[in-house]
């Protein structure tokens, strides 16, 4: 039987329409619309596109944006001074720098520069300890929309033994803290696996679920994974394809077409993590602007 395919794209229409709803409950509770600044340094094409994204879905949840674009070149005591006014401007609840930043430029300095009450990408160090310390306030939105796909399609992973294959500060890190929490749509057995590690199939045959987040094709291929994993698929990679008129296609860091087969469910690449990671983005925006009027999630909100 094949793998049920979980639709990233399904779900985060979803989601989207609930933060629609809670942007206006906002409004009428508080006369709020949640802001989000973006800050986009250079002229990488990835990166204006995905900012581009962002800006669009704000306004299909009915939030308001702003892109702030500033040269390659602009020093980075420059990019600083401009996120320290956006911690100030009471327009905006959220702060997003778009990563990566060219190479003169510090990026550790300019995210914990970000007002952690509007560190809507869940990177600043005042984030990462509350995820860590079990009491969350903007979890980095990757992990979060993993999350929510597990679960949306009953895929809950309490109880079960999770491998993570990818150890970065955006996804591998976070995501390992998320599911290993005592909480709703979490409390599961987590290992991490990185370059580092040894036989890295000897730990993925033993998970119920494998996320892989590794930045390389064909990390995860069908014979180290056993009958009935679900999998999550992070990753987007360009590889040559002459037939298509691109001259490329998107592939995940699974081996989709061996891999499928054993997987009770598999997310696709693209339209599996990806939409969620930008309707995370404007839960965290959302979640923000409440916490400014003084209110917290209500209990049927989306998972922190």
């Amino acid at each position: 039987m094949p793998a049920k395919i979980l639709d990233g794209t399904a779900i985060a229409k979803t989601i989207r329409a609930e933060v629609a709803q809670g942007i206006k409950d906002l409004q009428s509770r508080a006369g709020i619309t949640p802001g989000l600044a973006a800050v986009l340094v250079g002229d990488n094409p990835a990166s204006a596109t995905y900012v581009r994204t962002k800006g669009r879905a704000c306004k299909e949840v009915g939030a308001f944006s702003e892109t702030f674009a500033l040269p390659a070149t602009v020093p980075e005591s420059e990019l600083i001074a401009l996120v320290q006014r956006l911690n100030q401007d009471k327009r905006f609840h959220g702060i997003l720098v778009q990563l990566p930043l060219p190479g003169h430029i510090n990026e550790r300095r300019v995210v914990h520069a970000i007002s952690p009450d509007k560190d809507v990408d869940g990177l600043h160090p005042a984030s990462l300890g509350r995820l860590v310390e079990g009491e969350p306030m903007f979890v980095p939105c990757t992990p979060a929309g993993i999350q929510e796909i597990l679960v949306r399609y009953g895929y809950d992973p309490g109880g079960k033994i999770v491998v993570i294959c990818g150890r970065s500060n955006i996804v591998g890190k976070p995501l390992a803290i998320l599911l290993m929490q005592k909480r709703r749509g979490a409390n599961a057995t987590v290992t991490v696996c990185h370059t580092a590690t040894p036989d890295l199939a000897s730990f993925t045959r033993q998970a119920d679920i494998v996320i892989v987040a590794a930045g390389s094709p064909n990390t995860l291929t069908g014979d180290m994974v056993r009958p009935g994993v679900v999998v999550i698929d992070v990753g987007t990679n360009r590889v040559a394809d002459p037939t298509d008129k691109r001259g490329y296609r998107l592939v995940g860091d699974v081996d989709f077409a061996s891999v499928e087969p054993k997987a009770e469910a598999i997310t696709p690449v693209p339209g599996g993590v990806g939409p969620m990671t930008v309707t995370m983005l404007l839960v965290n925006t959302l979640k923000a602007a409440r916490r400014s009027a003084g209110l917290e999630p209500d209990e049927g909100d989306v998972r922190s």
